[in-house]
């Protein structure tokens, strides 16, 4: 059953007819973010501290430092960088717990509502292509969408201008007729720095994890309330 608006107030909701194209995240805005989080902060570092002959927590540690050290950047991202780097085949790690991969409460159904309103559905993501092929092969999320880019394709992730300059000139949406929503505070105000209308964060990014805050930017605990 739709329950539209459950959590945004009146004088935040987005005004449908004046919005034409809807961009979306993927990973903690219509997936769950779970799946990522568990080969991220549990299956890379235990197959890393097996390959150097770590404790976990050396290699927590070990990974940590590294990944700081790439945050914000394209690097960050990128699945092919962290094999080389840490000498664990991540793509394969994806393929391995691919049962994991699930839409969020309410997303396909957002999606089924979106298109019969005729709005036109494109996926913003920073998920690396292997990580979104194998993400597709489980759940078909890219058949409910129009288009999709993932940041690798632009050299600039989404906290990046220039992933919001080459997004606005490949698909040719109008900035000021266009919703986003993403999980990530970062990625939220880059949007909105990039002339995008309706901005809003998303709260239930993570079925095992706790909920996000977005500070001034518009939240709903998940895209079905939009």
């Amino acid at each position: 059953m739709i329950r539209p608006h459950m959590t945004l107030p009146a004088h935040f909701r987005p005004d449908w007819s004046a919005i034409d194209t809807v961009l979306l995240d993927l990973d903690g805005t219509l997936l769950d973010q779970a799946y990522d989080n568990h080969i991220w902060r549990d299956l890379i570092p235990q197959r890393f501290a097996l390959l150097r002959g770590l404790d976990l927590h050396a290699a927590y540690a070990e990974i940590a430092h590294l990944f700081e050290g790439r945050s914000g950047t394209l690097e960050w991202y990128d699945i092919d960088y962290w094999t080389r780097t840490l000498g664990v085949d991540v793509g394969a790690l994806h393929r391995e717990v691919r049962s994991h991969v699930a839409w969020l409460p309410g997303a396909r159904e957002f999606l089924a509502r979106m298109r019969g309103m005729g709005k036109r559905l494109v996926l913003l993501t920073n998920s690396h292509p292997v990580a979104l092929a194998v993400k597709h092969e489980q759940t078909g999320v890219l058949d409910h969408l129009d288009a999709a880019v993932s940041s690798q394709e632009f050299g600039a992730p989404k906290e990046d201008p220039r992933f919001w300059r080459a997004a606005q000139e490949r698909f040719g949406f109008d900035p000021a007729r266009s919703l986003f929503a993403d999980d990530n505070a970062k990625m939220l105000e880059s949007a909105r720095d990039a002339g995008i209308r309706w901005v809003y964060g998303v709260r239930h990014w993570d079925t095992k994890g706790s909920r996000r805050e977005h500070g001034s930017i518009p939240a709903v605990d998940g895209v079905m309330d939009l």
